[in-house]
């Protein structure tokens, strides 16, 4: 994978980006690890991380799942002067117009069909619920500045309320990036359709009873 590429692209003029290659038996760690980076910027919200905490595992979790190849990377950044957050998830895997196509509801469709439907709830190719990315284009809409989807030759831009998806480069297997502002209190709950109590799993993940009063 070509991090330089990717640093130039989606990381320029920032420093100390985080970098993590995972696989299906580090995931778990690299995940809490990354979590708690972000905990430690006491600027980001608390509701915040409790709703992008889940939808940064559906987002690594589908790596190992979905794209047919043993690694993944995740990449962070926290820009504390404009209170956002980037975060990027790669692999170099088989795509997800590929890997939709093992669903054989999906089997014609197109590249770009792909990259909209993946956004969709409940789209999947069967080997997962569907519900990860659909959670995370919630979010995206609740707090987002920025969000990429880019797979094979099409990305996915979703930007000012507005979604396009363009013909542009060539990304061999998923690559998805957004820049989230940190400061505004969201429902994290709400994000995820109210289907999971994300609050209650990241305090008792990731969070001391002790400390959680002054998070608030």
């Amino acid at each position: 994978m070509d991090v330089a590429f990717i640093l130039d692209k989606y990381f320029v003029r920032t420093g100390n980006v985080s970098i993590d290659v995972f696989d299906a038996q580090t995931l778990n760690s690299v995940y809490r690890d990354v979590v708690a980076a972000m905990t430690s910027h006491l600027e980001i919200e608390l509701s915040v991380l409790q709703a992008l905490s889940y939808c940064l595992y559906e987002m690594m979790d589908n790596v190992h799942i979905h794209s047919g190849k043993p690694l993944g990377t995740a990449m962070t950044y926290y820009d504390d002067l404009h209170k956002t957050l980037r975060i990027l998830i790669a692999d170099d895997g088989m795509g997800i117009r590929a890997s939709l196509s093992e669903n054989e509801k999906y089997r014609d469709i197109t590249e770009a069909e792909s990259l909209r439907m993946c956004m969709e709830d409940k789209i999947t190719d069967g080997k997962g619920m569907g519900f990860g990315l659909y959670t995370t284009s919630r979010l995206v809409d609740s707090i987002g500045k920025e969000f990429i989807l880019h797979s094979g030759s099409h990305k996915l831009i979703r930007k000012d309320g507005q979604t396009l998806v363009v013909e542009n480069g060539f990304w061999q297997g998923t690559l998805i990036y957004m820049e989230i502002g940190t400061g505004e209190e969201i429902d994290p709950n709400q994000i995820v359709d109210h289907r999971t109590d994300v609050v209650e799993e990241f305090n008792e993940s990731f969070v001391d009873t002790g400390e959680l009063e002054s998070l608030w």
